[in-house]
């Protein structure tokens, strides 16, 4: 073997060995999980639970005492203002605004001249309406077009409290007793959620929100804040406060009762530079990320904006593009790019190069 012959074999050995040891090394190396900046829109919302309920809805009784005759409803059933939804057996009320009747008109044929004909007149008069209210009393009228929700009673059973057409609810609830019958505004839905005391303050009448139900996947309802309630309810050291969401869209399979997830937009930001809110670490009242450049890690103090679930508004400290590293304790999010948006796994450094 020639000499040259040696030395390239020499040549081409120490360079393979140096191959192998640069990939030794290059797997070796740690890899870093790197997050981008990039430009879109941060939305903040709050939250809170509750049930679906109507904004009209009413306890009816009868006004007046007595047998149950007819009932012309069931739960369910679709009524317009003013049907009849339930009679009693009116014959001894007839009677006595009969009688009642005769004395009135006797009354008033024999005058008002003196005070002792005035006050027989006044006496006779009202005894009179008294009898023709006891039977209005006997029937049972829907106060507004709405769904019967339920019936408390049969035929042939007693007519329960009194209370009138009003029953012994008005508008936007029912009463703390059940009527004889039920009736709710079904087009008129609204939820009533409790949101923490640090959440309430975002919140303002006629903000838009979104509302899901657990029962009925991929349906969404529109509201708007109508009311917040000025008194907060404790339970278990918690502080909240009621909040009304009126529904604006009620889709046609909501029902009464379903449990319902309201979310409130209470910020946005639109065309601005937004990272992954799991990058942001505060410490000592300061925000701040690490920012990953050249190879090297550095601690990088940033002004928020609008904080999201998801991404979060960056005013400054940090560019479209910068990379960043995220804290070693923020979880990786399955089936989501570590920059917050749809796509493949996260960009992986080795060596200070992507």
């Amino acid at each position: 073997m020639t000499n040259g012959v040696l030395a390239v074999l020499l040549l081409g050995g120490a360079t393979f060995a140096y191959a192998q040891l640069g990939t030794g090394r290059a797997a070796g190396e740690t890899a870093v999980r790197t997050v981008t900046a990039a430009r879109g829109t941060v939305i903040a919302t709050v939250s809170a639970s509750g049930a679906v309920e109507s904004a009209r809805s009413r306890a009816l009784a009868f006004g007046t005492q007595g047998t149950v005759d007819r009932i012309y409803v069931k739960p369910g059933d679709k009524v317009k203002k003013g049907h009849i939804l339930a009679r009693l057996d009116d014959a001894a009320a007839r009677e006595s605004q009969a009688a009642a009747l005769a004395t009135y008109e006797e009354a008033r044929a024999e005058g008002t001249s003196t005070a002792r004909l005035y006050a027989a007149y006044v006496k006779a008069r009202n005894a009179y309406r008294a009898a023709a209210r006891t039977v209005a009393g006997t029937v049972l009228k829907a106060p507004f077009a709405g769904t019967v929700t339920a019936v408390n009673g049969t035929a042939g059973g007693p007519s329960g409290g009194t209370g009138g057409s009003g029953g012994t609810g008005g508008t936007g609830g029912t009463g703390g007793s059940a009527g004889f019958v039920e009736v709710a505004d079904t087009g008129r839905l609204r939820l009533v959620g409790s949101f923490t005391e640090s959440d309430v303050g975002k919140l303002k009448v006629g903000q838009e929100a979104a509302v899901t139900f657990d029962a009925l996947p991929g349906v969404t309802a529109t509201g708007e804040v109508t009311q917040i309630q000025p008194v907060a309810v404790t339970s278990q050291n918690v502080v909240q406060y009621p909040v009304t969401i009126s529904f604006t869209t009620v889709p046609e399979q909501v029902r009464l009762g379903q449990t319902s997830t309201v979310a409130v937009e209470v910020g946005r930001a639109e065309d601005v530079v937004t990272v992954p809110s799991a990058a942001i670490s505060t410490s000592g009242g300061q925000d701040a990320v690490t920012v990953l450049k050249d190879g090297r890690q550095t601690r990088t103090v940033v002004e928020v904006g609008v904080r999201g679930t998801a991404t979060t508004e960056i005013r400054s400290g940090v560019s479209e593009g910068d990379r960043l590293v995220p804290p070693a304790t923020a979880p990786a999010q399955s089936g989501r790019r570590q920059d917050g948006f749809p796509g493949g796994g996260p960009a992986v450094l080795r060596g200070g190069t992507r």
